[in-house]
């Protein structure tokens, strides 16, 4: 993504995500792992929702799991899309810019 021009933030767990969208609210857009250490993805997406000021931001779940109902899943705790790993970077960066033009439209 940085080859791209895009800024990255990374954080380790869920908790620090959340930190990390508080000190950072102008975060763009979220790639979300779903299976993360201490407070996993779902759990996450959930507690990010509760902030009003990112009910609409974008958050992409990222998943090992392709099972039947993980999308409708991951889109019941607040995730905006949802895509499968290992990722091919063309995809990620096809729904990337659907959601970061859905921003500078919205």
């Amino acid at each position: 993504l940085e080859r791209q021009q895009m800024q990255v933030l990374y954080a380790e767990n869920g908790a620090d995500g959340i930190m990390m969208l508080q000190t950072n609210p102008d975060i763009d857009v979220v790639l979300m792992d779903l299976m993360m250490p201490e407070m996993v993805g779902y759990e996450t997406t959930r507690s990010i929702r509760q902030f009003s000021q990112f009910s609409t931001l974008p958050i992409i779940a990222l998943t090992a799991k392709a099972m039947k109902g993980d999308r409708e899943k991951c889109l019941e705790a607040g995730a905006t899309d949802y895509i499968t790993k290992p990722v091919e970077i063309e995809q990620l960066l096809s729904l990337l810019r659907v959601w970061l033009c859905q921003i500078r439209v919205g």
